[in-house]
């Protein structure tokens, strides 16, 4: 009688092994590849973000014959901030297609003020870098001298760009294009539209910023509330090693994307120049710094 040979249909453990073993070099290998697809759309969605800003800037200015202001306050004797401290970008919501926002919001109040709760929480996806990982919202805080905090004041909703100074820490009367109160216009930026950024990106690593405004009587410690909208390009080594909170910063490999007033958005690599940046950010500093940055 012949004995019957029963068919193997399976696989030996060391054959799966081989397998397991090759799918996971191929997708070491292929990880990477995929990483840098992703960032690299993610660095292209960030540069229509800044350019839908610039529309809606220039569309702003078409209106309003100059810029919006940095932040709006009113000021004490002492000359500082009573609010209502509404940002720039708040003042351009219209022309991003959120009509709707902008109408819920109350600008004769403050933008802490309960009344405009809803509004000041409403994360705008344009305001936000894809390759950030800004929380949606953060809590401004006011603190004491040793920065501690003293207490929570409001939250606001995350936003990865930043109005331009210029190269002084944020506040009053900037060399840039957005400062408190400020109102400027196209004939005030004497450097040139294409040799003069607006708005710029902040990571989140290096702090906190809200399209909302400046919150008065809070921090992004030790620097008072304009700095949660406003940045400048002093310090340390500029882009490559940004060292203040207030200062321009990205999550792209190489450098940060910027508006420049023309409209047009640009890569400022990392090792640019330090005097050749600063140069960037003023408006009418007189500055020679060439056609190539």
């Amino acid at each position: 009688m012949l004995k019957r040979h029963r068919t193997r249909n399976g696989f030996t453990l060391i054959e799966l092994l081989v397998v397991i073993a090759i799918v996971a070099v191929l997708i070491a290998l292929l990880l990477p590849a995929v990483q840098q697809a992703r960032e690299a759309a993610n660095r292209v969605n960030c540069k229509n973000n800044l350019k839908q800003i610039g529309l809606a800037l220039q569309n702003y200015h078409d209106t309003a014959k100059s810029f919006p202001p940095g932040y709006v306050s009113n000021i004490n004797g002492s000359g500082i901030d009573t609010g209502p401290g509404w940002g720039w970008a708040a003042q351009i919501l219209p022309r991003m297609e959120q009509g709707p926002l902008h109408k819920l919001i109350r600008f004769d109040q403050p933008l802490e003020s309960p009344v405009n709760s809803a509004a000041r929480l409403t994360v705008v996806k344009s305001f936000l870098c894809p390759s950030d990982t800004a929380p949606q919202t953060w809590t401004a805080q006011s603190y004491n001298a040793s920065g501690v905090p003293t207490g929570s004041i409001c939250d606001v909703a995350s936003s990865n760009y930043i109005g331009v100074f210029g190269v002084t820490e944020p506040g009053v009367g900037g060399e840039g294009i957005f400062f408190r109160n400020s109102r400027v216009a196209m004939e005030h930026v004497k450097d040139g539209t294409s040799q003069t950024i607006m708005v710029g990106e902040r990571a989140v690593s290096l702090g906190p910023g809200t399209w909302i405004g400046a919150v008065t009587n809070a921090e992004v410690f030790p620097y008072n509330s304009s700095n949660m909208v406003l940045g400048h390009t002093h310090e340390s080594n500029g882009l490559t090693f940004p060292s203040e909170i207030n200062n321009f910063s990205s999550s792209h490999r190489g450098g940060v994307n910027f508006l420049f007033v023309d409209g047009h958005v640009q890569l400022l690599a990392g090792s640019i120049n330090q005097t050749v940046y600063e140069a960037l950010s003023t408006r009418a500093g007189r500055e020679n710094i060439g056609g190539s940055f």
